[in-house]
């Protein structure tokens, strides 16, 4: 059990690198806001941080 933990840790951890890489501290922010509101039920938390990675993937082609 310990190692799935651990597993799923190092996958979360390097996930938000990636998108603090690639989409700088904005899509950090997003993604902080919709992964608060999952776990905390808050349809507007995690409506907010979708939509915030949404404008941040679709910016360039709008």
């Amino acid at each position: 059990m310990p190692v799935l933990a651990l597993l799923s840790a190092l996958f979360v951890v390097g996930f938000e690198q990636i998108v603090q890489w690639k989409y700088g501290a904005t899509g950090l922010v997003g993604l902080l806001l919709l992964t608060v509101g999952i776990k905390a039920k808050s349809p507007a938390l995690s409506s907010a941080g979708a939509v915030v990675l949404a404008m941040l993937v679709a910016g360039p082609a709008l």
